[in-house]
């Protein structure tokens, strides 16, 4: 009991900051900065595509989809390489560089219009991001997780105040980035992003004594044993890294392989999975990862639908709503800082609402969240049409409705998005915990490339159609009652899914890496040998 005291309240010296050891906040302010620089590039993305490169919106929607789920497969590889190899520590670190280095990159605008060389730094730039983003993204929410013991009631909370940095990074990314990229200059906007991303390098590499040894490599004499000469290990994976840079550059031109390759890395992680729970669990951790595995069906669903806001929604802004403010006409990227600011404001009132309930026993279960998510994104779609009809399809749709759509989009997010983070770490094994997460962000990017072909799909029929708004409010409508159907079923079926997660037998393993008892730290997700 003393033992897991200590993990939870940190050693000597560092304690804890409104109960929460004070590695949460170095962790929280360098996802801070990565999202400002992801959420302020991606709020110029499709403009950028549509304004400077003269793309259609068709191939912008393609493009979109294709970087943004590549963005989020990528975690999966970095997820076991962290686990094996590097340690998360050293992930994180060096895909931040590699962020920085693509934001850079970035910068590069050239001539506008179908400029050979401008576009082959555009491709580099965002194979950059992509790279760096599977280092960084699943390793620092899975060091998150490893701060607490598994059965810690503050886990929830901590993922809810990591996810609130993540959040203020998005709400302030769009506003600098975007009032930059679309009044200065496009290349003042990604480099706004390429500053945010270097403080977040700083933020961690000083925070690191307050990390209390989490996120170490598994065998650091194996990571740095001469593999190829005198290159050690590590450092070939630092260079193997690099080089595949340029095959997502080729892959981002080419959706369908995009495509492909999720269908790939879904069937083989599944089943993967599958064998794991059929070969090495007993019933109990078998049950648990069924139960996973339904959640994260289900994730991709509501992210086909929730990232419409940085393509289609983004260009409706832009086309077809009044975006005057107290005189003002504020830049349509400025408005993806909307669902962040919700965030900010009501993730602590969710919180808080979480806990009283669980008090009274009236939470809702993780699958019903998930199930009440579903319906609230539906519920955005089917307001933002009501409200452009309100208005007269041939006048602008008031700016209020985008409000409201971002509203109830943000309230279904906070009911999926940090629980989802916090019941892969609970369901998982310690052995699998960050590969748990890479999954996570896996199904993440089916979502995203879905939502990448809903909004080609929107470009397509919009170019054909004389009244391209109410193509896309049409389609909007057929998503918005789409969500509202299967998150009514999945409440109808969340019962049966909780039996399968048995929380009540929940404990803190004894050998969950990273514990002070080890005699030394150790990676999250890796199982030391017991000493006899």
């Amino acid at each position: 009991m003393m033992a897991s005291s200590t993990a939870a309240q940190g050693t000597p010296g560092t304690g804890t900051l409104l109960g929460h050891p004070k590695g949460l906040y170095i962790l929280f302010f360098a996802e801070m900065w990565e999202r400002f620089s992801y959420y302020g590039m991606r709020a110029l993305l499709v403009l950028y595509l549509t304004k400077h490169f003269l793309m259609s919106d068709e191939e912008s929607g393609l493009i979109y989809g294709a970087y943004t789920s590549l963005v989020y497969i990528t975690p999966v590889i970095g997820g076991y390489l962290a686990d094996h190899y590097l340690g998360q520590r050293k992930a994180v670190l060096f895909g931040g560089i590699l962020i920085a280095v693509g934001h850079l990159l970035l910068g590069f605008e050239g001539g506008g219009g179908r400029d050979a060389f401008a576009l082959d730094m555009f491709w580099t730039a965002l194979a950059f991001i992509i790279v760096g983003t599977g280092f960084l993204k699943a390793n620092i929410s899975a060091i998150v997780g490893q701060l607490y013991p598994r059965d810690d009631v503050r886990r929830d909370p901590a993922y809810t105040i990591f996810y609130m940095g993540i959040n203020l990074g998005g709400m302030l990314g769009p506003i600098a980035c975007g009032i930059l990229g679309e009044t200065v200059g496009w290349s003042w906007g990604f480099g706004a992003a390429a500053a945010g991303m270097l403080l977040g390098i700083v933020v961690f590499v000083l925070g690191k004594p307050l990390l209390l040894g989490r996120g170490e490599p598994v065998e650091p004499e194996r990571l740095r044993a001469r593999v190829a000469g005198p290159v050690s290990q590590e450092w070939v994976i630092y260079v193997a890294s690099i080089l595949s840079v340029g095959a997502f550059a080729l892959l981002l031109q080419n959706h369908q392989a995009v495509g492909w390759l999720l269908i790939a890395c879904g069937g083989a992680v599944v089943s993967y999975l599958l064998w794991e729970a059929g070969a090495r669990m007993d019933r109990i951790d078998r049950d648990r990862i069924f139960a996973a595995l339904f959640l994260l069906a289900l994730n991709p669903l509501f992210w086909a639908l929730f990232e419409q806001a940085g393509s289609s929604l983004n260009l409706f802004t832009d086309r077809h709503v009044d975006r005057s403010i107290l005189g003002i006409d504020v830049p349509a990227s400025v408005f993806q800082s909307v669902n962040s600011a919700f965030i900010i404001l009501l993730a602590p009132l969710f919180a808080g609402l979480w806990v009283m309930l669980g008090r009274r026993g009236l939470e809702p279960s993780t699958p019903a969240k998930f199930g009440l998510a579903l319906i609230q994104v539906g519920l955005g779609f089917l307001a933002l049409v009501w409200g452009a009809q309100w208005a007269g399809i041939d006048n602008p749709t008031p700016v209020i409705f985008i409000f409201l759509i971002y509203l109830l989009h943000t309230t279904g997010e906070l009911c999926l998005s940090p629980v989802g983070l916090s019941a892969m770490s609970k369901l998982s094994l310690p052995r699998m915990i960050s590969l748990m997460m890479g999954v996570w962000f896996l199904a993440t990017a089916a979502g995203d490339f879905i939502a990448g072909l809903i909004a080609a799909n929107i470009g397509a029929l919009s170019e054909g159609s004389t009244d391209p708004m109410r193509v896309t409010l049409s389609v909007y409508g057929s998503v918005g009652w789409f969500g509202i159907g299967v998150g009514v079923a999945v409440l109808l079926v969340a019962p049966l899914v909780r039996r399968l997660m048995h929380l009540d037998l929940l404990k803190d393993d004894d050998a969950v890496a990273g514990r002070p008892e080890l005699a030394e730290p150790q990676a999250a997700g890796v199982r030391p040998a017991l000493k006899d």
